[in-house]
């Protein structure tokens, strides 16, 4: 009997770690979403009530349940209902990353929601606090669209700290080659960021503020998409301790890049270009060790937009206006063997937009 508990131990902490994921629930698109709860293979959600062009975020409980998602404007609570309080955000759903949702650390109840703005427009970088104990628990933002910095680029990311338990939160000052790194901790959001003036400066025409920027795995690296008169794909140093930015190197010219995301082994990165107005959609690989780019690639789509690695170990594809996501069934493997298929995965008849929702990098 003792034996058969020990067997049968494991097998439950395995079941246990797989609904506990932060990850396994999806809402992006026009009314699209995706659960990953049941397995690895993702299954449609058509409960969604969100429409989004491009940025988006969900939050979910310890158990893996949904608790909210935003595009960056409205609140949606779990039963799909706006927010009392959740609406004017100053966000925006045609903001590459408008928004990202990182809990409190020192609290089960309270999340904080990050929002940037379109184009470098003066609405900048702010954040709105919801507290789950309010609405009989269904959620309520006591405080909303608080100013951090202005103006931003359309790029927002979050990795949890080396110390394991609080958060940064990195975006990009506009007009500047300047990171700006927020640390959220039991004592809430730091007042004032970390500066890291590396890199390409975000500037010009407004629209050169599109283009995403993602965290790896490990949290040890960060990867931007610099779109139109940039044209390239950058990859930086990060590190978790002191929010620091440093070491960058890039990869071009890509027309229009767009979107960025780290394969689950970190060794190679993935971005998205469309081609100057659209109609060129490809997907690169690059290898991070050998500095290698291989066209992995093609959309039939005439806009493809965000990648957003899976719980499942697969990098999923926006396609604009689109049915199917597409996917990388393989991604850590080099070139053509990482296996892209463009209609990979259905939306039991939701459309993709642009944008997949962000959600923090846990190491």
């Amino acid at each position: 009997m003792k034996r058969l508990f020990l067997l049968i131990l494991p097998l439950f902490a395995a079941v246990a770690a797989q609904a506990q994921r932060p990850t396994d629930i999806w809402y992006f698109g026009q009314q699209a979403g995706l659960t990953f709860a049941e397995g690895n293979t993702p299954k449609p959600l058509n409960d969604g009530k969100m429409s989004t062009y491009e940025g988006c975020a969900v939050a979910t409980s310890a158990k893996g349940e949904l608790l909210f998602y935003t595009n960056g404007q409205t609140v949606w609570n779990r039963e799909h209902r706006v927010m009392p309080n959740g609406v004017k955000l100053m966000g925006s759903g045609s903001s590459t990353q408008s928004a990202l949702i990182v809990p409190d650390p020192g609290s089960g109840n309270i999340f904080y929601i990050f929002t940037v703005a379109p184009e470098g427009t003066p609405n900048g970088l702010r954040y709105s606090i919801v507290d789950m104990t309010r609405d009989n628990g269904l959620g309520d933002l006591p405080r909303v669209n608080l100013l951090l910095i202005q103006p931003v680029a359309e790029k927002l990311a979050a990795v949890r700290h080396a110390n394991g338990r609080d958060t940064w939160i990195v975006a990009h000052r506009w007009n500047s080659n300047a990171f700006v790194s927020y640390l959220v901790t039991a004592d809430g959001v730091s007042a004032k960021p970390l500066l890291s003036n590396v890199g390409s400066m975000n500037a010009g025409p407004g629209r050169n503020a599109i283009g995403a920027l993602k965290f790896s795995p490990d949290g040890r690296k960060l990867a931007a998409a610099l779109w139109r008169e940039t044209n390239k794909f950058e990859v930086y140093d990060f590190d978790r301790t002191t929010g620091k930015v440093s070491n960058p190197s890039s990869f071009g010219p890509f027309a229009e890049a767009y979107g960025v995301e780290f394969s689950p082994d970190g060794s190679k990165l993935y971005g998205t270009c469309n081609g100057v107005g659209g109609g060129q959609t490809e997907i690169w690989q690059f290898d991070l060790k050998t500095k290698d780019k291989l066209l992995v690639g093609k959309s039939a789509n005439r806009k493809i937009g965000a990648l957003q690695r899976g719980p499942d170990g697969r990098i999923y594809v926006a396609r604009e206006d689109n049915p199917n996501l597409g996917v990388i069934q393989k991604p850590n493997l080099l070139g053509k063997e990482c296996l892209y298929i463009d209609e990979g995965l259905k939306l039991g008849g939701r459309r993709s937009k642009l944008g997949l929702p962000a959600f923090v990098v846990i190491p």
